[in-house]
């Protein structure tokens, strides 16, 4: 299964196979004991290892993990959650469409254009929280900003049009 791993302000590409993980695309071969659903385990890879506590966080594929007085906080994401993010980053629109709708549920914490403002292809269009990550949506396509649908505060669900170009 492939994962994308966010931890201490890097991305990582990670595939787990059995015992051997690939990270980057450089294969270790790893070990990890402890009983499913117990935050106590031990990553063994060579001829070394670590202990160390993992603890769900409050949002889908968050984990708190601490080990030897560190703490760090890592988003892991499944290759659906990895396509819905990615599709955050492009916009929620199609290359002919008009109205830009939230990707996933979240906060729109920006509103970067106004009405009647003119606004270029791949230029932020509004910036919405989901999963404790701000997501800028952008203009699909050259145009004029028909209408604002949504304010900083919002709350918004999946498919929420959120901007109108013209």
């Amino acid at each position: 299964m492939k994962y994308t791993v966010e931890i201490a302000g890097t991305t990582l590409e990670i595939e787990v196979d059995g015992g051997r993980v690939l990270v980057g695309g450089r294969a270790h071969e790893v070990q990890l004991s402890g009983q499913p659903g117990d935050p106590m385990r031990r990553l063994v890879r060579g001829r070394g290892s670590r202990a160390f506590v993992a603890a769900r966080g409050e949002l889908r594929g968050e984990w708190v993990l601490t080990s030897g007085g560190a703490r760090l906080q890592a988003q892991v994401l499944d290759p659906r959650e990895t396509a819905v993010r990615r599709a955050g980053a492009r916009g929620g629109a199609g290359p002919g469409s008009g109205t830009i709708k939230a990707p996933m549920p979240g906060l729109v914490l920006r509103v970067l254009v106004e009405e009647g403002a003119k606004v270029k292809q791949g230029q932020g269009l509004v910036v919405v929280e989901a999963m404790k990550m701000e997501n800028e949506l952008k203009a699909p396509r050259d145009g004029v900003v028909a209408k604002v649908l949504a304010a900083p505060g919002d709350r918004v669900e999946k498919g929420t049009p959120l901007v109108e170009l013209a």
